[in-house]
């Protein structure tokens, strides 16, 4: 088995955190359950999304957590990795964005 700081075992223990503040993590998952419920959007899209915002905050486990739940909820593997280009293109642009930033101050030290 491989060796990572993140535990992959760890994931099933995710319902866990209600044992410290039982209040609070019944109110996570109670918001979290219903988020995830078929609206305006169906569920494999809302799973697709969920993809995507794991790769973009880069959380192992919830890239394993979403990629089952993209393949149990009908999703492909073209339209997974779809969604992955997309929070790259997404993230990437907002690091891109603030060089406008970096460019005004260069002017206003220029002046």
């Amino acid at each position: 088995m491989e060796s990572t700081y993140y535990n992959p075992a760890d994931l099933k223990k995710f319902g866990n955190i209600t044992e410290l503040q039982p209040e609070m993590g019944r109110k996570f998952f109670d918001y979290y359950n219903e988020v995830f419920k078929e609206g305006a959007l169906t569920e494999r899209e809302k799973a697709l999304i969920a993809l995507a915002v794991s790769h973009a905050v880069q959380c192992p486990y919830c890239i394993d957590a979403y990629t089952s739940g993209c393949l149990e909820k009908g999703a492909d593997e073209n339209q997974m990795m779809e969604a992955v280009h997309v929070a790259a293109a997404i993230k990437g642009g907002a690091a891109l964005v603030h060089g406008v930033q970096m460019m005004n101050k260069i002017k206003e030290l220029s002046m």
